[in-house]
């Protein structure tokens, strides 16, 4: 087996750790397999790819697509630290309104997937990070909504104070 799944404090989020395969001249990891993943219960087609850049102190989210494109992602960090969280938004949902996290990295090679239904943000640790992630349909601007970062009804610990924002992200709503 490529990856190790592990269900997060909110279980429809899985930490993914893929089998790294290292020697003198570097390694080689598997980002998605899916008959791996469909074994597992994440039955996500994932319909686009995106590759954000972002530097140290830059925290963008809370973010979600309403339905009929509703997004599930798959979240890695080919450069570069990264706090990841997804926030379950899930009428009637028993963790509707909770957050679950984890530290996404180069180094430690760990992926979040984050199905349909939570909003999904991330702050940088490092230098700069470099994040890709895949998503289960396209963006659909007219359907992108955003939480504010710091809704206290959520209450997120943020490992940074006074994070960079975009002005999207500063204006968010409280859920």
């Amino acid at each position: 087996m490529s990856f190790k799944f592990t269900q997060m404090s909110i279980p429809d989020v899985v930490l993914i750790e893929p089998r790294v395969i290292s020697d003198s001249r570097g390694f080689f990891i598997e980002l998605f397999k899916i008959t791996e993943f469909k074994a597992y219960g994440i039955s996500a087609t994932f319909a686009q790819v995106n590759h954000a850049q972002s530097q140290k102190n830059v925290l963008r989210g809370l973010h979600y697509q309403l339905p009929p494109k509703a997004q599930a992602k798959l979240i890695s960090v080919v450069r570069g630290k990264i706090f990841d969280v997804a926030v379950d938004i899930r009428q009637g949902s028993p963790t509707y309104g909770q957050w679950t996290s984890e530290i996404l990295s180069s180094d430690n090679k760990k992926m979040l997937y984050i199905p349909e239904g939570f909003a999904h943000g991330y702050c940088v640790l490092s230098d700069n990070a470099d994040i890709i992630y895949y998503s289960s349909n396209e963006y659909a601007p007219h359907l992108e909504r955003n939480i504010l970062w710091n809704d206290p009804a959520i209450a997120i610990e943020w490992p940074i104070k006074d994070p960079l924002l975009s002005l999207k992200d500063s204006k968010g709503v409280k859920l």
